[in-house]
């Protein structure tokens, strides 16, 4: 019996000549148009930038935080399969007998600073600390928040938004690219991964369309990645320094300020640039070498000065509670609740009072004390039994808004800068069986993120649980708190030392991650050839570089970050439809593959 071969005759046009040399004009064009007009926008009229984008990100969480959710789960058990069924786990990405291009250590060293290194520095220490005060049990009622009760749940929430689901979706972009490059010699670029469902139609308007999805995705995905870890850059360098002007001193708390945010963009881009003109083979492997070396000695240090024997007993509980809820975790999506299903689970004597109750009751922000003093007249006068009832009848809403705020925004980062990662570990990863890539992108790093979330996030909660802290470290800004805990943690030149390593860290990974989106973007115009013209690359990181300042100007007094999270989700979205498209196509491409090898007729 012979089976048709796959079809592997991408054909993408690219100049010849002139200023785009190498490069497809058409995408080139269409990526460069809309970032353009993005950047425009967020200049010349921004308030209505951060008002449309903060409407539409609202009303595109409305209706499909549960496809984010369900997704996002199929995309895990998808992996699982293929790693598990011995006919697609064993294939080899890459002619028979090849060896893998880099050594373990730098490809899971590159792998690592590419895929979570910034939101490892800032989100080690205010991941676990901001879901030990808020999570789906606490805002149930069930335990209270910042308590030894909330310290499993908090890090079962902390385990799903860094572990095997994250990295998930990086895996099925990247393996989706690896496989169709390394095993029928076709472009590294986004499009291929859909060659086995829309054939020849790749080749034109349509195969643009998906690519152009990526670049956009990956752009807006690494803005909000550089946008915290400039942040914390920021708030590691008053802590050295003392600089008063890149900081907003106005709040409660120390953040930096707009000036400070756009100087610390501006040096980090600049390096970048530098970086990824330097090529991936010299620039990002040493960057990513260093940074995991760095990373070490920091883990070492809360190793030997913090609560190691806390978090490796939080470790190990934590780990167990995660996979006992895996199931749930994954597909346990929320839908918003209007006022009507509000109204009809209020009870009789609270009935009349629905209008006043509702939002402080669907809060997910909030608490019940917090919902009891916020109600004015009447309403504040029902007795306590029924307030009570009240705030439980708005619990299905407090779980969509929690959902949808915390572990939504992050599904829809990791998607968007999933075309980033996925492409940049298709890359490092030939010669690599599936089951190898699989494993090793999956399971490895995220084991890996559990010990870093517990050692330092854990150390941070200790002292906080047995009074050192104060809590100073709750109280301080997202990207400040890693810079606080070492200060309750450690003194003097070990923390002047340590504090500046922090930064460079900071910097570097912040380096390797920029570097690493503007080469991928260049791959992806140049339908997958890595060998980009310098200009390209200076271009893209200059066009990245008035993206993330645009949108950082255009939040104006709300929070920095806000703008940027609103266009990563809702950009994000579009490029979800398309992973889930790459799953199917995956999936014939491996089952046809096994019958063609079956029959002796093995693809090309």
């Amino acid at each position: 019996m012979s089976m048709k071969d796959p079809f592997t005759d991408l054909e993408i046009k690219r100049s010849t000549g002139g200023f785009y040399e190498g490069h497809s004009v058409e995408i080139a064009l269409l990526s460069k148009s809309i970032m353009v007009a993005l950047v425009i926008w967020a200049l010349v009229w921004p308030a209505n930038a951060n008002g449309v984008l903060g409407s539409l990100n609202s009303r595109l969480l409305e209706d499909f935080n549960a496809f984010y959710i369900i997704i996002v789960g199929f995309f895990a058990f998808f992996l699982f399969v293929v790693a598990a069924l011995p006919q697609t786990g064993k294939r080899l990405m890459g002619t028979e007998g090849e060896k893998p291009e880099f050594s373990d250590f730098s490809w899971f060293s590159m792998m690592f600073g590419a895929g979570l290194g910034v939101g490892l520095m800032v989100f080690a220490t205010a991941e676990p600390l901001g879901l030990w005060g808020s999570n789906p049990v606490v805002i149930a009622g069930e335990v209270i928040g910042n308590t030894e009760d909330a310290l499993q749940s908090g890090y079962r929430y902390t385990f799903l938004h860094y572990g095997f689901h994250a990295w998930a979706i990086y895996v099925v972009t990247g393996l989706s690219l690896a496989y169709y490059a390394y095993t029928r010699n076709m472009p590294l670029t986004i499009r291929t991964a859909l060659t086995p469902l829309f054939g020849k139609l790749m080749n034109g308007f349509l195969g643009h369309v998906v690519d152009v999805l990526g670049v956009v995705a990956t752009i807006l995905g690494v803005s909000v990645t550089i946008g915290f870890g400039i942040s914390q850059f920021i708030d590691g360098l008053y802590a050295i320094t003392g600089m008063q002007w890149i900081m907003d001193l106005s709040g409660d708390v120390p953040t930096p300020s707009t000036v400070g945010l756009l100087a610390g963009l501006i040096v980090i881009m600049g390096l970048s640039i530098v970086s990824a003109v330097s090529g991936v083979g010299r620039g990002v492997k040493y960057l990513s070498n260093l940074n995991l070396v760095l990373s070490l000695v920091l883990l070492l240090v809360f190793v030997v000065f913090g609560s190691f024997l806390f978090a490796m007993t939080t470790y190990a509980t934590a780990f167990v509670d995660y996979i006992l809820h895996f199931v749930s975790l994954s597909f346990g999506a929320f839908n918003p609740q209007s006022a009507a299903a509000f109204d009809a689970a209020l009870p009789s004597e609270a009935a009349p009072f629905a209008e006043a109750l509702y939002a402080g009751a669907t809060n997910p922000w909030g608490s019940f004390d917090g919902f009891r003093s916020g109600l004015e007249g009447d309403a504040a006068a029902l007795p306590e039994s029924v307030l009570a009832s009240a705030y439980a009848a708005g619990d299905p809403g407090r779980q969509f808004g929690w959902q949808a705020g915390w572990t939504t925004f992050y599904w829809a980062w990791w998607i968007a800068f999933s075309p980033f990662v996925g492409l940049f570990l298709a890359r490092i990863s030939k010669g690599r069986s599936v089951r190898e890539f699989i494993i090793g992108c999956v399971f490895a790093p995220a084991l890996v993120c559990f010990a870093w979330m517990t050692i330092l996030g854990g150390t941070a909660i200790d002292l906080e649980l047995n009074g050192t802290a104060e809590g100073a470290i709750v109280g301080a800004s997202n990207t400040a708190k890693l810079f606080v805990t070492l200060q309750e943690m450690i003194s003097g030149g070990l923390l002047s030392g340590i504090t500046v390593m922090c930064v460079v860290l900071i910097m570097t990974f912040l380096v390797t991650s920029a570097d690493s989106g503007i080469l991928v973007m260049n791959t992806i115009m140049s339908g997958g050839d890595q060998n980009i013209g310098n200009k390209h690359k200076i271009i893209w990181g200059m066009i990245l570089t008035a993206v993330i300042g645009a949108l950082i100007l255009a939040a104006g007094e709300n929070n920095p970050m806000d703008a940027l999270r609103n266009a990563m989700i809702i950009g994000a979205l579009p490029f979800t439809v398309v992973m889930g498209l790459m799953c199917v196509a995956l999936a014939k491409a491996l089952y046809r593959d096994g019958l063609r090898q079956k029959h002796a007729a093995p693809a090309e």
